[in-house]
């Protein structure tokens, strides 16, 4: 599959990440080079049944592999580093190049798949620089709500293409993290940059995002006046919440125990690499909690989007091995529901107020703060980097449209400002821009086996099944004496109740009888040839009749599946 550019272009193009929130990856391409910019995942909405993950169509990719180079990461978040493994899989030597969390958590998503002592990984640092025979890759500091975040400058033969990665300007972050590096973004500026891609996740947000620390006051304060047991739960990635958590746990005397696999290997991580300070003799396993009394511990947990078989979940409907709640229990929800989680976000608070517990979440509490920067900070990036072109990334339709706004205003021409949709390739040189063709972007669906070729007719089914039912029909046929031996019997599951709805099914028999006769009787006038399809027309022909009939009777399209059992063919 060709790109619609000259040889002097650089192709730019997202695979996923524009007009959503999730599955963030990015390629840019010079001829005959092509590197990646992360590799993430999505998470489902409530109607993708059966669906764990979402990722990105990695057609493209596949059938130019030989031009990839390597597959840099801003950041260890899900929607960076969640499709790497199924990337992987399809094409097993891509070169990944990362900072150092966001390596330990590559490594362990690689090793649960096998993939590990077959991958190339290098570790980054921010004055590292990647360089290849066309393009080149220097990196720069800035903050999120996770450690080691990184945008990336790719320079090209036309110019420099920056993408920022999530970012916010967090100036007083948590711990020994650095502020962001305002100085190498100010020098990139300068230097001059032909094309930006910037995070709008937070456009519509008119101001600065909160600091972590102001987020790490608060769990202060919370947990200081609080009496009885502690569940913290917050997502496993975010080790700024976690740090300040374990430190306000100690602070007034409270061991920590840890729930939860994603969460057990944060601590890990964070301990290993420097940035979580936790005496061992601040942390106790789960056979000690019930010893000491309720004031003196925290539960750190995993499942605070309300995921089912997540540590808290399972402790809220009582499933959990070792923790139940107790009354005077506090939980404490520290993060806000990503996109498609909220049903089971405020289904999960509604089981932890049944079971006794009290509930602390959302923004009124100031105990979350985001990882995306507002407008103020979208602006500061615009007039740091100074772009001649501008495509905004990272978020919705009405988010990236904000965000050009705001280019604008910051003195890039709407002209040269780019709203696409993933797939829609970017061909740029110095002194142009313009808009060159499409390559596949589409959705892949991953479920809970890991396979990655679940199609839309599929998903539709799930739904068809969930919201209308299904009919089965059974029949049993002598084709060559052209016979109906027995049935035509119809079930019905999740459609209507059989016993109350007798004479209906009495009426779908007898239609899906006259289908099959009508069906027999013609084909043995016409001596019809034995034909490999003939089953599946005739199949075809009781589910048109039988839709229409069910649905002039009960205004419902269930799924109808005929099983036609034949003696001779």
């Amino acid at each position: 599959m060709a790109l619609q550019i000259e040889n002097n272009e650089v192709a730019v193009f997202a695979i996923g990440g524009l007009g959503e929130i999730g599955k963030n990856m990015y390629v840019i391409q010079y001829q005959n080079e092509l590197v990646i910019v992360d590799a993430g995942i999505k998470f489902p909405e409530d109607d993708l049944l059966g669906i764990d993950y979402v990722i990105s169509d990695y057609q493209y990719l596949i059938e130019n592999q030989e031009k990839i180079k390597g597959l840099f990461i801003t950041h260890g978040h899900e929607d960076h580093i969640g499709g790497i493994p199924f990337l992987l899989q399809k094409i097993p030597n891509i070169p990944i190049y990362a900072g150092p969390l966001a390596t330990a958590l590559i490594k362990g998503k690689l090793e649960e798949r096998g993939l590990l002592n077959s991958t190339e990984i290098h570790v980054l640092q921010e004055d590292d620089f990647v360089k290849f025979n066309y393009l080149s890759v220097e990196f720069f500091r800035t903050t999120h709500s996770i450690p080691d975040t990184l945008g990336i400058a790719v320079h090209t033969p036309q110019g420099v293409i920056i993408q920022t990665g999530d970012y916010k300007f967090d100036f007083t972050p948590v711990g020994n993290q650095p502020a962001p590096n305002l100085q190498k973004m100010a020098k990139l500026g300068s230097e001059g940059v032909l094309l930006l891609l910037s995070d709008s996740t937070n456009a519509e947000i008119p101001t600065f995002s909160k600091s972590e620390r102001f987020v790490g006051n608060t769990i202060h304060q919370i947990v200081e006046r609080i009496d009885g047991r502690i569940i913290f739960a917050t997502f496993a990635s975010n080790l700024y919440r976690v740090s300040q958590a374990i430190d306000a746990a100690m602070q007034n005397g409270r061991k920590v125990a840890v729930f939860g696999r994603s969460m057990e290997q944060t601590i890990v991580n964070g301990r290993e690499l420097g940035y979580l300070n936790i005496p061992d003799s601040e942390l106790v396993d789960a056979a000690e909690i019930n010893k000491l009394p309720a004031n003196k511990v925290l539960l750190l947990c995993t499942g605070s989007q309300g995921e089912p078989m997540a540590a808290l979940s399972r402790i809220a409907n009582g499933t959990h091995r070792q923790i139940a709640i107790q009354p005077g229990d506090t939980v404490i929800f520290s993060s806000n529901p990503i996109p498609g989680n909220t049903i089971s976000v405020n289904h999960l608070i509604n089981s932890l107020e049944e079971a006794g517990a009290n509930v602390i979440h959302g923004k009124i509490n100031n105990i979350h703060a985001s990882g995306h920067g507002g407008q103020e900070e979208q602006k500061l990036m615009l007039r740091l980097i100074q772009p001649k072109y501008f495509m905004p990334i990272h978020g919705e339709y009405r988010m990236l449209k904000i965000h050009t706004g705001l280019a604008q205003l910051c003195g890039v021409p709407k002209e040269n400002t780019f709203i696409f949709d993933n797939g829609d390739v970017l061909a740029l040189t110095a002194n142009s821009a313009r808009k060159a063709g499409h390559v596949p972007a589409g959705d892949v669906y991953i479920d809970s086996n890991g396979i990655d070729d679940i199609d839309n007719i599929v998903i539709h089914d799930r739904q068809m099944l969930s919201e209308e039912g299904l009919v089965i029909v059974v029949a049993t046929i002598d084709y060559h004496k052209g016979l109906v031996l027995s049935g035509p019997d119809i079930l019905s599951r999740g459609f209507v109740y059989m016993r109350e709805s007798s004479t209906l099914i009495s009426q779908a028999q007898k239609r899906a009888f006259h289908v099959i006769k009508n069906y027999l009787d013609q084909r043995n006038e016409e001596k019809t040839p034995k034909n490999r399809n003939f089953e599946s027309i005739l199949k075809r022909d009781i589910i048109d009749d039988l839709q229409e009939f069910l649905y002039r009777k009960t205004e419902r399209h269930p799924v109808i599946l005929p099983m036609i059992i034949s003696t001779k063919v």
